[in-house]
């Protein structure tokens, strides 16, 4: 049996219309992927970063100590009963040795990279909770597929998350690092992380210490450029301690005497 172009047509509508709903997320966003292929491609990404010998990651048996420092603040974040994908992805945390960086990053379902550099650049835990909990809002509300897509293409995507581009692999895991997130998903990311931070006893803005040390800083700093101008931080900061009065945020916990031995505990 023979179908005329035009119904083959409204056919195949039809059926890309019913998939792009089905693949709507919680949020209402629209994913193509699923939450089983954020978990898989984050773990080949991972594996991949963990894998490139330029980069140093402390050993989480030798820096124990360190490393408990960071869980517990990740703890009381996943515990905050905010996180929707808390149960979900591993949420597993990893320092970089490099001191030249100010950065930090989250792949696809939940696995976290911190450098020492951002570490001895912020100034107390909150300020740490806050920029945690920033890089965590990106995973549970996969921003990053929807970058990713945007940057690499759909298709390309589907070839890595299959295991069938190992080259591309390789070069999504390189720029995952700066990868760029929209202006709307970047200001989430920094309204989440005072959502979490909430009912905690955390100061709720934390997150605004990173980027108002970037402002006393100026244009010198060696902060990515997409992160402290995409939206510019004086912007950043009035969001975030207006999100904090709006959910009328309670938390006043800085701990910078204990954050100050955790830096200085870093190699």
């Amino acid at each position: 049996m023979r179908f005329p172009l035009r119904s083959l047509i409204l056919l195949g509508a039809g059926i890309l219309l019913t998939w792009t709903v089905s693949c709507r997320d919680q949020d209402g966003n629209i994913n193509i992927f699923s939450i089983e292929d954020d978990k898989a491609f984050g773990a080949q990404v991972s594996q991949e970063i963990e894998n490139d010998p330029a980069t140093i990651i402390l050993d989480s048996a030798r820096y124990a100590a360190q490393y408990a420092y960071i869980y517990q603040i990740r703890n009381k974040i996943l515990n905050s009963g905010q996180v929707m994908y808390k149960d979900v992805f591993p949420w597993r945390i990893r320092i970089i040795k490099n001191d030249t960086v100010l950065n930090a990053f989250c792949t696809p379902g939940g696995y976290m990279y911190f450098y020492t550099g951002i570490l001895k650049f912020l100034e107390s835990e909150d300020h740490l909770a806050g920029v945690l909990g920033h890089e965590m809002a990106h995973a549970d509300k996969r921003h990053s597929t929807d970058a990713l897509t945007r940057q690499y293409g759909l298709s390309v995507l589907f070839d890595v998350v299959f295991g069938q581009n190992k080259g591309q692999l390789v070069r999504i895991a390189a720029g995952l690092r700066e990868l760029k997130y929209s202006r709307t998903a970047e200001t989430e990311a920094d309204n989440y992380s005072v959502k979490y931070l909430c009912p905690t006893d955390y100061d709720a803005a934390g997150a605004a210490g990173f980027f108002e040390k970037l402002l006393a800083m100026g244009s010198g700093s060696d902060v990515p450029e997409f992160l402290s101008t995409h939206p510019s931080p004086d912007n950043r900061v009035e969001n975030i301690r207006s999100q904090k009065s709006t959910l009328n945020c309670t938390g006043t916990k800085r701990n910078i005497s204990e954050y100050a031995a955790f830096k200085n505990s870093l190699p």
